[in-house]
């Protein structure tokens, strides 16, 4: 297939080229953020507490004012939520970090900071997102039909300081739950009103400097402002400095109460950087290359990197009274991504090398609503809900060959529209005094329309549409404890461009369509436990089947559906308070992953993580002073089908150190990686070649994970 080489291709998105050294630009909710932020420190303005606030006053169980998991708060052993006391309490590397509080999930990178993250959960390696859905601030994180990957999920503009929780699922057995949720879920939730203002500077090494502002003020009426700002810069430990510059800013207006109000948000992000990807293991161990000396850290196209950009406005309305809660919810959204990689060097062009852009320009739109009434069923106490999502893209995406970020060719360029809808029902019914049941059922639809603006046999319109049932049936408590059979059905979408493709854009040979919606099937066995006091412990034996197994293969544009598989697993999550100053966290998983069908290739599902684990020990409030430190495991996995390449395990050890200075200030001190162990992030197998190889040559590449890092923050309150 020839390549399109038209003028007009170089800048098809409206984005200015990244810059390694451009500025970043403030977007206006950045300057009203510190607008506010300037306006809430010279009223001294201090927030009534509120709802929430008063009622973790008067709450007492075994949390410690950390977690709400408490025997009797949920529907499956492996379902939680996660407060802001722990996040202050931990260090987190990276703003995607924050989805490892969720018990079972690592989070890695293999490429520049301003890139999504890779996270591994239940012997997924859900790649930058799939089948894990995550929303913040009521917007959702994934993006399907991405230029990079379906389901791609940047969470690099949260951040954790207004995070006030993380609402977790793991499975498909909610009814809420809608596409990329198989795996499972987090719902990350910002405060509307803060405790007090703050301002907090961070400076590490290797020229790490974060500034992150934020304060509320009450308007009066009930009204309520809050602003927050964040800038950061990084160059981390690789020889080619990352220069990650990155703005952020949040203004959200809002009003009532907790029972009956609204709020309304608007947010700005924008970040750029120069990314070291992962590099062949051999060049590594020869250390050298090109002449010069070549380790860990070095990068080979000095050209890698990206920009990306995100705004939004969103608002919602809750009412709770009289047995009924209602809700409804909006958005709008505009995003940006300019993504350059290089990943087999010079494999398929040797001259100029393999260099390529993903680049994804979209507007999103979406609304929810959803109503649960308390009624009776047949004599028996019972609470129905029924809900509705809606999200329309218009997407123009794009893959294109380049040279030092420079288009030289397109591989294919794309203009889709894809719509989802979903509804929903579920009831919960009080069966006995000892038995609860939860039955529900979901049915959604979605819609593609490709424009293939390269090769018009690529377009054209597809639908799919499936109905997911779910069931659960918690019985207890018997002596603090509960026991939960949970089982439910749920799918993943499909790239939309695979829905309507008939030729390969590389090679120009035909393809098969793919489904649009791929369904998943899970069983779950649960048990969680307050017996032992001061412990709260939950088991989760599991067990989720997928139809296909997907690949998006969006190095070369196309999107290919695997073999079927199954994964079953067991999770045990602890948390101890032995002593109202000492939290003990221990969260440990296997996982079994495998093909279902026969293949002489072998029946491993590459990067299928066996084992995971995290153990973090949190001393609290010991006089001014408190402090944490946390394992993290990640486990081996076969890099190929047949298992004969297997990725190698990796723990580190981090660890923060905080001291109240005054009243609403304190300096921390956070250490990653404090034994300096030399471990990857990702490690992956495949050909590349190298200018001046002969041949090419199947080989790991590796992205190694930080060394030890060290980083100071100073807080003040006013």
């Amino acid at each position: 297939m020839t390549k399109i080489r038209s003028p007009l291709c170089r800048q098809p998105w409206g984005l200015v080229p990244a810059s390694p050294r451009s500025d970043i630009a403030f977007k206006p909710a950045l300057v009203a953020a510190a607008s506010l932020l300037a306006l809430t420190s010279a009223q001294g303005a201090q927030p009534e507490p509120s709802a929430s606030a008063v009622a973790e006053l008067e709450r007492v169980e075994v949390s410690g004012r950390h977690y709400d998991n408490a025997v009797g708060s949920s529907d499956a052993a492996s379902q939680g939520a996660v407060r802001a006391e722990l996040l202050k309490s931990r260090p987190a590397l990276r703003p995607g970090e924050v989805l490892e509080f969720v018990p079972g999930v690592i989070v890695t990178q293999h490429s520049g900071d301003g890139k999504a993250n890779q996270y591994f959960l239940r012997g997924f390696n859900l790649d930058h997102g799939t089948d894990f859905a995550t929303t913040v601030n009521g917007l959702p994180v994934n993006m399907p039909t991405h230029g990079h990957g379906q389901g791609y999920s940047d969470l690099n503009f949260l951040i954790p300081e207004l995070v006030d929780r993380i609402e977790y699922r793991k499975g498909p057995y909610f009814a809420k739950g809608g596409d990329f949720s198989a795996a499972g879920s987090a719902d990350i939730a910002y405060r509307n009103t803060l405790d007090g203002n703050f301002a907090a500077l961070t400076l590490g090494q290797r020229q790490f400097q974060r500034f992150v502002g934020a304060g509320s003020t009450a308007l009066g009426g009930g009204v309520n402002l809050l602003g927050a700002v964040e800038v950061q810069h990084n160059d981390g430990p690789w020889k080619l400095p990352e220069h990650l510059r990155k703005s952020n800013g949040v203004l959200t207006l809002s009003g009532g109460t907790r029972a009956q109000g609204w709020s309304a948000s608007l947010m700005g992000y924008d970040a750029k950087w120069d990314s070291t990807d992962q590099v062949p293991e051999r060049l590594i161990d020869a250390g050298y290359y090109d002449g010069r000396p070549f380790g860990r850290f070095d990068a080979i196209d000095t050209s890698d990197g990206g920009q990306t950009r995100r705004t939004s406005l969103s608002g919602e309305w809750h009412r709770a009274a009289d047995g009924e809660a209602s809700h409804i919810a909006a958005y709008a959204m505009n995003y940006r991504l300019q993504l350059y990689s290089n990943f087999t060097y010079a494999l398929e062009r040797p001259i100029e090398g393999d260099q390529f852009s993903q680049q994804d320009k979209r507007s999103v739109y979406g609304a929810s609503a959803r109503h649960a009434v308390d009624h009776r069923l047949g004599g028996l106490s019972a609470r129905s809900e029924v809900g509705m999502q809606l999200r329309h893209d218009r997407i123009r995406v794009g893959l294109f060959d380049t040279v030092a970020r420079r288009i030289t060719g397109t591989t294919r360029d794309d203009d889709v529209r894809e719509t989802q809808l979903g509804v929903y029902g579920q009831t919960s019914v009080e069966l006995a005094p000892w038995l609860r049941g939860v039955l529900g059922l979901r049915a959604d639809q979605a819609h593609f329309k490709v424009d293939s603006l390269g090769d018009a046999a690529n377009s054209g319109s597809a639908s799919a549409h499936q109905f997911s049932p779910k069931l659960s049936l918690v019985a207890g408590p018997w002596a603090k404890t509960e026991f939960f059979f949970n089982a439910g059905r749920g799918f993943h979408s499909n790239d939309a461009r695979g829905t309507t493709a008939t030729v390969d854009p590389k090679t120009g040979d035909a393809v098969d369509k793919v489904p649009g919606l791929v369904a998943a099937r899970g069983l779950e066995l649960g048990v969680r436990t307050e017996w032992l006091p001061g412990l709260q412990s939950s088991v989760a034996l599991w067990k989720l089947d997928f139809d296909s197994e997907l690949v998006y293969v969006g190095d070369a544009g196309a999107t290919e559906a695997n073999r079927p598989s199954k994964r079953f697993g067991l999770e045990w999550n602890n948390r101890y308070v032995p002593v109202p100053w000492l939290l003990i966290d221990a969260d440990l998983a296997w996982t079994h992953a495998r093909f279902k069908d026969f293949d002489p290739a072998g029946d491993r599902i590459p990067n299928a993580v066996d084992k995971v684990g995290s153990i973090a020990v949190t001393l609290r409030e010991l006089g001014p002073w408190s402090a944490s430190l946390q394992w993290r495991y990640l486990g081996p996995g076969a890099l190929i089908e047949d298992n004969s390449v297997r990725s190698r395990s990796s723990l580190t050890t981090n660890l923060r150190v905080s001291r109240k200075l005054w009243r609403h200030s304190e300096v921390s001190i956070d250490v990653f990686n404090v034994l300096d162990r030399k471990v990857n992030d990702i490690e992956y197998f495949y050909e590349s070649q190298l200018p001046g190889e002969a041949a090419p040559v199947a080989d790991r590449h590796v992205h190694p994970a930080e060394p030890r890092t060290l980083r100071v923050t100073l807080k003040f309150g006013f």
